[in-house]
């Protein structure tokens, strides 16, 4: 499990927002956490060299 995968679990399972001595801390929704992370793995695909889809002609053999 990747860093952000562990973190947004733990956000997951923590309070939205904290209060203390007048502090106040509140998270990302999960929503915004989930779509940051298919961000960056989208970001990391395309720096993948290769080709997500490759589109071949396939000739049988003897075929002109």
């Amino acid at each position: 499990m990747s860093e952000l995968e562990q973190k947004i679990k733990d956000n997951a399972s923590g309070p939205k927002s904290a209060e203390s001595d007048g502090q106040k801390v509140e998270q990302h929704s999960i929503k915004d956490q989930i779509e940051a992370d298919r961000y960056l793995n989208s970001k990391q695909a395309m720096k993948n060299k290769s080709l997500g889809i490759r589109i071949s002609k396939l000739c049988p053999p003897g075929g002109a």
